[in-house]
């Protein structure tokens, strides 16, 4: 998948290892979403448009939708706990991940899909449950499109 030119939106970032988005608003302006490391949720954070559109401060990468999905649910699973199927599914990775670090090798590429797929849809399920919410942030979709 090419990248996007940064004057399209959507546009996807890590910013400072936090996942961040960038979607373009109703009335053609455009909106800045962080992820929240004690939710899982949407934020707006619109102070951060210049610094990331502007690449300031050095730390900042932009991602394709695929691997944005990658690396948000791999933040979520880092920082949040909780029970049910998503957690459930964090923890299936934390497992693939772990076997691998016991056994002293890097995943296989079939662990390495099975994370991604694992990933995928835990994101979907995350951001439906967002959506059911009210979170404005939220899109499955990104996911489905990836």
């Amino acid at each position: 998948m090419t990248e996007k030119p940064v004057s399209e939106l959507p546009a996807y970032y890590l910013y400072h290892q936090a996942p961040v988005k960038i979607v373009e608003t109703p009335d053609g302006g455009a909106q800045v979403w962080r992820v929240s490391i004690d939710t899982g949720g949407w934020h707006a954070k619109p102070s951060l448009f210049a610094e990331i559109m502007l690449a300031v401060g050095g730390d900042i990468f932009r991602r394709s939708e695929a691997d944005f999905v990658q690396e948000v649910e791999a933040f979520r699973a880092h920082y949040l706990e909780g029970d049910g199927p998503i957690f459930a599914l964090y923890e299936t990775v934390r497992s693939i991940q772990d076997l691998a670090a016991a056994e002293g090798r890097h995943l296989t590429p079939r662990e390495q899909a099975l994370i991604r797929g694992i990933r995928q849809r835990s994101f979907v399920m995350f951001e439906e449950q967002l959506r059911a919410a009210g979170d404005p942030g939220a899109d499955p979709d990104i996911a489905r499109a990836a």
